[in-house]
């Protein structure tokens, strides 16, 4: 009996790994956004765009001004399941939605916007987000406001910018 446990774990294992994608690890969240008592029930990717206009700041500089997020949100089978826009907000296909504002933060790799935790402020109808309490925005890359082309010439232009990330909905 005791042999066929261990057979069959050492079975399960193996084939654990040879499913896993190589490199496939969960990424390092630092303390910061990780709020207590809190656990996550879904995780989804996003792919769509950080939006900028070109504005002059609260100093009077030009420089580029962030408006909003626009992006497509999908399970982990690649299926849309939702969007995400300004509020932030995420909503579900079929609507449900939650707005959350930002709570702490913390350095994206270099050209990436940053590491967020959010902290759920409304839910409206219901869809798979409208359990959240909170929302991690990680594993993020690009998004970053263009480096140069914001001057007094350029007023009112907007730059959309390509990121993806990894938001993970946390109760």
């Amino acid at each position: 009996m005791r042999q066929s446990i261990c057979a069959g774990l050492a079975a399960a294992v193996l084939a654990t790994c040879a499913i896993a994608p190589a490199g496939a690890q969960a990424p390092d969240i630092p303390a910061a956004l990780k709020p207590a008592g809190m656990a996550s029930y879904l995780e989804v990717s996003a792919t769509g765009v950080q939006i900028y206009n070109c504005a002059k700041n609260d100093a009077g500089a030009w420089t580029w001004v962030f408006k909003a997020p626009e992006a497509a949100l999908f399970d982990k089978d690649k299926k849309q399941i939702g969007k995400h826009y300004a509020g932030p907000t995420w909503e579900g296909m079929q609507g449900g939605k939650v707005i959350a504002g930002a709570k702490a933060n913390a350095p994206g790799a270099a050209g990436a916007i940053p590491w967020l935790l959010l902290e759920v402020k409304s839910h409206e109808g219901t869809s798979v987000f409208t359990d959240a309490k909170a929302v991690q925005r990680i594993s993020t890359n690009g998004g970053v406001a263009p480096a140069q082309g914001c001057d007094e010439a350029h007023a009112g232009q907007e730059a959309r910018v390509p990121y993806t990330a990894t938001y993970v909905f946390l109760k």
